[in-house]
């Protein structure tokens, strides 16, 4: 019986409580205060000025704390490797290393095809760049190295850079490949220390908000853009075709109109070599993607390709037999630290700033994707440093440009990867290849690595799906998507970015020029204030109008505000203004005349007096009869004056002749405005003068203007820029619009005083 009562205590308390929580919500709360404007606030909260820290300071303080700080910042392994937990972590990154090795050989083979590069420098910066991030950077799981959009970036320098015209034999007129892969292994490493020298400092000087500039739409059609440049710059190597070096704008454009051209002398083995890998590599990832959970880690598809693509080129003869082009000698060993060349330094400096930019944007996305998955922070600057050292070592050491590849990174995180200890394994295991193993691949053909570029574009090119989702969701991203798609793929890819980031600020400020402007009203019982326009059951308070702006007031769009306020008011506040001032110029020129008229007559009496008292033969009775004269003279001009006394007085106690009411002027229908600033986030020298000049228009026709919510920083540069003075003063500025509209109407057409009101909100 026990056991049967228990559910039903329980379920009559649960309906208890869900009673009591409905009769909760029915009650009505009132919540009673002052009515605070800016002064009471400030002196209610103890309002002081914020005192800034004066960070300079702290760079030069030297302690042992301090060192020790500053160690862990830069070389963040000495904060982790130390604590490393072997036995649990060891062998998931043992295996995640491996894992990533076995991608990082084919892809760094192929992408330094991709870089215009022989593919020994992409084993080169499949290794360096990765050690050193491995000492340097913050995040566990992304994987450093050779990346596809990086490549094509590369090889559009170095091929403008070191075309193939310019290395042209004279006696055979054909191209000397050992001096032209020469100059361009130059221009790339060079290059990669450009990159990594912006990269350091910027990374120093703490500019890694700098990507903050670049939108998640911006990145996406970038990427989407340049995925598209890797496709065509890969058909040459499946087709087999020898096409000329292009770079520039419209490059893409006459690049595909050649190989259109140039389809009738498709070297056809070439061709089914590429088809049959494509293929081969395609139903490997398929069926890694099926039997993901049953298989502990990926199937190696391109490892596999690219050893039997070698051994059946080397066994058949592919390249004698059928002039299938294959990678050719891959010397052994390392090569030994070149210096960069300072004459490049002008010519490639835009495209490294660009180059930079796009690879650590990358970089931290991904970083910050695995970092809030996985429950870690990643110091953004750091990263900028980290690269900025990869890139700058690797390319002393012959290597270029690199980032973080996407497939290799979730590689990295799904073979069980904790650290980046599986980065340095998986250097390792390249270091061995380089060292031993690299010439194996000699007669691998260049059409498999080919085919293996244009499979692992899959995951880029499936961000067309972005156009469809970003109709849905927001167009103006979708525009932004478009425009840089376009332009990178018309402009090539540095053009492309730096339209791209131009016309996605262009478009913020834009924005932030036309924004939404509202009046606001009551809603009923409540101190809430919506848009009358968006809220039916809001009502405008009668007497009192409230405006609001959903972007801060600046320089670009003040002059906005200031139109749109008056003309949401109903007033032409302008033409009102320039009717008052016409009637008080009359009235002014009317009083002058009227002065001068009855300043004439007074004039000639005074004349007249002025002759009798200087005659000097009169008699003595006359003198007499002048003095009783002069006396009743002054009594009569006293008491004028006594009369011009009184009548000041009434004219003081009359209504003010300036008012529209007065001068018989339309009045407008409310009698105070309330200016909503919340959403006012900063204030320049424009924004200061629009808000003086309201503040005069509006009094200029019988309406006090208050402004309303300002947030603490905004209050303080208000009084930075001398905003308040005798006429503007801080007691026209409330803590709320709701504040604001109690006071306005407890105060129809008068100055502020300082009033400490109780009022039911």
């Amino acid at each position: 019986m026990g056991l049967s009562e228990a559910p039903g205590q329980r379920d009559t308390q649960a309906l208890l409580s869900t009673t009591q929580a409905m009769e909760l919500r029915r009650r009505d709360y009132h919540v009673e205060r002052p009515l605070l404007n800016q002064e009471q606030l400030e002196e209610l909260g103890s309002r002081s000025s914020a005192t800034g820290t004066l960070q300079w300071r702290t760079w030069f303080r030297c302690s042992h704390a301090r060192a020790q700080a500053l160690l862990l910042q830069y070389f963040p392994v000495l904060a982790w490797l130390p604590q490393y937990p072997v036995r649990d972590w060891l062998l998931g990154d043992l295996l995640s290393g491996l894992s990533v090795a076995i991608m990082q050989l084919p892809q760094g083979l192929a992408y330094a095809l991709l870089a215009g590069l022989p593919p020994v420098f992409g084993l080169y910066s499949s290794f360096y760049p990765v050690f050193i991030y491995f000492l340097f950077g913050t995040s566990r799981h992304i994987s450093v190295g050779t990346f596809a959009v990086m490549s094509v970036m590369v090889g559009s320098v170095t091929e403008s850079l070191a075309p193939d015209e310019a290395f042209l034999q004279a006696s055979n007129s054909t191209v000397d490949v050992a001096a032209r892969d020469a100059a361009r292994v130059q221009v790339a490493s060079t290059l990669s220390v450009l990159v990594g020298l912006f990269q350091v400092g910027l990374g120093l000087v703490h500019f890694g908000f700098v990507v903050t500039y670049l939108s998640e739409p911006l990145v996406r059609a970038y990427t989407t853009a340049a995925s598209v440049q890797v496709f065509v710059s890969q058909l040459k190597y499946v087709f087999g075709l020898h096409l000329s070096s292009r770079s520039g704008p419209l490059s893409l454009i006459y690049t595909v109109l050649e190989v259109c051209w140039k389809l009738p002398q498709t070297v056809v083995g070439t061709m089914v070599t590429a088809v049959v890998a494509g293929v081969v590599l395609v139903l490997v990832k398929l069926l890694n993607d099926k039997l993901r959970r049953q298989l502990p880690m990926p199937l190696p598809g391109e490892l596999l390709t690219l050893i039997g693509a070698t051994g059946i080129s080397y066994g058949v003869g592919l390249q004698h037999r059928f002039g299938v082009d294959v990678v050719g000698k891959i010397p052994a060993g390392l090569v030994p630290p070149v210096a960069p060349s300072p004459q490049l330094f002008a010519r490639l400096v835009g495209n490294a700033f660009a180059i930079a930019v796009v690879g650590f944007a990358i970089a931290i996305s991904l970083g910050k994707i695995f970092a809030l998955r996985h429950g870690y922070r990643v110091d953004s600057n750091q990263e900028l440093v980290a690269l900025g050292l990869s890139n700058l070592i690797g390319g002393i050491f012959q290597c270029f440009p690199v980032s973080c590849s996407m497939s290799r990174s979730l590689v990295q995180e799904s073979t069980g990867g904790n650290t980046q200890v599986a980065g340095a394994i998986s250097s390792l295991f390249i270091l061995i290849i380089i060292v031993k193993l690299g010439e194996l691949f000699q007669d691998l053909p260049k059409a498999v690595l080919a085919a293996a570029i244009i499979v692992n574009l899959k995951g880029m090119l499936m961000q067309f799906t972005d156009i469809r989702s970003l109709w849905k969701a927001n167009r103006v991203d979708l525009l932004i998507w478009l425009v840089t798609f376009v332009a990178t793929i018309l402009l090539n890819l540095d053009l492309g970015l730096a339209v791209a980031v131009v016309f996605s600020l262009l478009l913020v400020v834009v924005r932030t020029q036309l924004p939404h402007y509202s009046v606001l009203g009551q809603v009923p019982d409540t101190d809430i204030y919506r848009d009358v326009a968006e809220y039916s059951e809001a009502r405008e308070v009668p007497g009192v109008k409230v405006f609001r702006s959903s972007a801060t007031m600046y320089f670009a769009n003040a002059e906005l505000y200031s139109d749109t306020l008056k003309q949401r008011c109903g007033v032409n506040v302008d033409h009102l203004i320039s009717q008052k001032k016409k009637l008080l110029r009359k009235q002014e020129l009317k009083l002058k005349r009227l002065h001068k008229e009855n300043k004439l007559p007074k004039q000639a009496a005074a004349s007249k007096g002025t002759s009798i008292s200087i005659n000097v033969n009169t008699s003595v009775t006359d003198i007499e009869s002048n003095d009783v004269e002069g006396s009743k003279a002054k009594v009569s001009a006293e008491t004028e004056l006594e009369d011009t006394a009184a009548r000041g007085q009434e004219d003081a106690k009359a209504p003010d002749m300036s008012s529209l009411k007065t001068l018989g002027l339309p009045q407008p229908d409310f009698h105070s405005l309330i200016l909503d600033l919340s959403s006012l986030s900063f204030v320049d020298t424009v924004c200061l003068k629009s808000l003086k000049n309201i503040f005069r228009d509006f009094r200029e026709i019988d309406v006090e203007v208050y402004m309303a919510a300002c947030h603490s920083p905004v209050v303080t540069q208000l009084e930075v820029g001398h905003f308040f003075d005798a006429s503007i003063t801080k007691q026209h500025l409330f803590a709320s619009v709701h504040d604001a509209v109690i006071f306005a109407l407890q105060h129809p057409r008068s100055s502020p005083v300082n009033p400490v009101l109780v009022t039911k909100l």
